[in-house]
């Protein structure tokens, strides 16, 4: 299924982007959704989608990881208690 058709599986709480998010000029709110949506993106192992799906069940933290173009990659992540979402770069982490 598309991730345009799932529905949002957690809270995000308050949404944040770091400035080198920003400055990639993408369209952050695609990626926003899939995460949201529970398409944790093509840059995690089976591991880490796994341990993601255990998160939503425990409310520990969730981590999305997508390709963006050009070799860049942007993480995704919802903190636990879901109070807060950030968007940044790996190297922001």
């Amino acid at each position: 299924m598309a991730y345009h058709l799932m529905n949002p599986r957690f809270p995000l709480g308050k949404t944040y982007a770091t400035p080198g998010a920003l400055a990639l000029g993408i369209d952050l709110a695609s990626h926003l959704h899939r995460h949201h949506c529970g398409d944790w993106g093509e840059g995690l192992c089976a591991e880490d989608k796994s341990a993601n799906e255990s998160s939503l069940k425990d409310g520990t933290r969730l981590l999305s990881c997508y390709h963006v173009g050009g070799g860049r990659r942007i993480y995704i992540i919802t903190e636990a208690g879901r109070a807060s979402t950030t968007i940044l770069l790996p190297e922001e982490y």
